[in-house]
């Protein structure tokens, strides 16, 4: 049986960007109550709202001081519940974001366990005393530098993932486990219909707190991190929701454990192989093929055994025109590129807020026009390293996570706020914006609405075995989905140059579904083109 959650397509609303309510220059609940129609009218099945939890925002709400409130910014828990409410009633489900790997340090759990080693809350957090005034070892933190702080108070050093804002829970105390079980079944409880769990790969620590020659060995997917997912997965098995795991760093042979039908931990999981995250220099090394073999492996390993997450952007990611297609000349076809390329795979298509309209990159000028932590780390690391300023701005521009978080662009004049926005709104607001795609039959807005509609009334669309076609090519990236007597055809120009139809798909002989533009010659596939293609199949007795 088709679960819901494999049928629907989610959208991914990032708050404090999506619509101000009341001018004060951040995004909030009501404005995204403002939109619920919106949502509805491009066809979405459910969203996903990051963090609106009470945070210091020291990491934009994924440092959370409190797992049962809502941050005074954003409005408060009645009016979110109302938007849950208002949401359910036109047939859209909600999930929200579970951040367990670490709180912030402005938590009471970690205030109390910073105080006194004999606190009780003291073992709620990982701590370890100093080798030779320095840091108990060398593990280094996500975000650059050391992954552990000193505590004075204590004369002890906290371990921290990420920021030194946010310290990681201790997964080995039973009692963290149990407060955050309880915590998720009382959002459970409220109504939603499932979670986007955070950084999940992170929970289980290197036990032996040795040097590693790669960080990772001490926080990713660490052995035992298993025995704490089968405990969260016996929670969400109670409940009729979806779970969708962040676990970038796990490969196609590792995931079935996570996401088999029967024993998975969770329905689904974000991976990275498709995506340049953290790229070094902060220039694409993505190549036609490399995506192409990239979809093609994970489809084909869950292929009837687990379910896949489509997605090309996030709240973490530069924007998918600026990675994959063109910001400037092609930016609206090479948008429809992308959208054709992942959509019709076999998974969950997800959109983040804009990439519905084709939004772009920011023009930074400055790192300070940037709020992003780790961007900001980064640049003080690679200046740190001698690399000048104008290489390392131009590095952490190309991919800083403010790229995704600049407010949403609605109308010519931006209409997100009355006020002064949290982060500059982009300046190709006049020409990229809502309001105006939504008036063009021909946008990047109501290419996504076909998308969906003609997702939701093809079944072979959705749960449609995937077969690759052309995944070799240096231009073209073609392949089908195949269920009963129904037979679709995928075949997207991915390259700034016209491309020959590739042999292999040269003679599919069914009708024009879906293209990205009308332009171009017989046998070939324009710049950024792409086109979807049907037809019946014959079954000969």
């Amino acid at each position: 049986m088709t679960q819901w959650w494999q049928k629907a397509v989610g959208y991914q609303i990032y708050p404090k960007s999506f619509l101000d309510s009341n001018g004060d220059g951040i995004g909030d609940i009501a404005g995204i109550d403002q939109k619920v129609d919106y949502l509805k009218q491009l066809g979405v099945g459910f969203v996903w709202l990051s963090p609106f939890y009470p945070s210091p925002d020291v990491d934009n709400g994924y440092d959370i001081s409190d797992y049962q409130d809502v941050d005074p910014n954003y409005g408060d828990l009645p009016g979110l519940l109302k938007l849950f409410d208002r949401l359910h009633a036109v047939d859209i489900k909600v999930i929200i974001d579970l951040v367990v790997n670490h709180t912030s340090d402005q938590h009471h759990w970690f205030k109390e366990a910073r105080s006194s080693r004999t606190n009780p809350y003291h073992d709620w957090y990982i701590w370890k005393p100093g080798k030779d005034g320095q840091a108990p070892n060398n593990w280094q933190s996500i975000f650059k530098g050391p992954a552990w702080t000193y505590n004075p108070a204590t004369d002890e050093y906290y371990m921290h993932t990420f920021a030194s804002a946010q310290p990681d829970l201790n997964w080995e105390n039973p009692a963290v486990r149990a407060a955050i079980h309880k915590m998720i079944r009382w959002w459970l409880d409220k109504g939603i219909d499932g979670f986007r769990i955070d950084a999940i790969g992170h929970i289980k620590k290197l036990q032996t707190f040795a040097d590693v020659k790669n960080s990772d060995e001490a926080y990713t997917n660490v052995d035992g991190l298993f025995d704490y997912l089968k405990e969260l997965r016996d929670i969400f098995h109670e409940y009729p929701i979806m779970t969708v795991g962040e676990a970038g760093e796990v490969t196609p042979t590792e995931a079935l454990p996570w996401v088999n039908y029967q024993t998975g931990f969770m329905n689904m999981i974000f991976t990275g192989d498709h995506i340049n995250f953290w790229e070094a220099d902060g220039e694409s090394s993505l190549t036609v093929p490399k995506l192409a073999q990239a979809f093609t492996t994970w489809q084909e390993q869950l292929a009837g055994r687990g379910w896949n997450a489509l997605f090309v952007e996030n709240h973490d990611l530069p924007r998918a025109v600026n990675v994959y297609g063109d910001p400037g000349k092609y930016r609206a076809r090479s948008a429809k590129a992308i959208a054709l390329m992942y959509f019709l795979l076999q998974g969950t298509p997800y959109i983040y807020q804009g990439q519905e309209l084709g939004m772009t990159n920011y023009p930074w000028e400055s790192v300070d026009e940037m709020d992003d932590v780790a961007a900001k780390q980064e640049y003080a690391y690679r200046l740190h390293q001698g690399q000048d300023a104008k290489t390392a701005l131009q590095a952490v521009s190309d991919h800083s996570r403010d790229n995704a978080r600049t407010p949403m662009q609605w109308t010519p004049t931006g209409g997100f706020t009355t006020g002064t926005p949290w982060l500059p709104v982009n300046t190709n607001t006049p020409q990229v914006n809502a309001a105006t795609e939504m008036a063009d039959p021909n946008s990047v807005w109501h290419f996504y609405q076909q998308l969906i509609a003609i997702r939701a009334a093809h079944p072979a669309l959705v749960t449609g075995r995937y077969v690759p076609e052309v995944i070799d090519d240096d231009q073209v990236f073609a392949y089908r989905r195949v269920n009963g007597d129904e037979e679709f055809l995928v075949v997207v120009n991915l390259s700034g140059h016209a491309a020959p139809v590739p042999a292999a798909v040269a003679d599919f002989d069914g009708r024009v579904m879906l293209q990205t533009t009308t332009a171009g010659q017989p046998n070939e596939l324009p710049t950024f083109g792409g086109v979807l293609y049907e037809r019946k199949r014959v079954h000969i007795q």
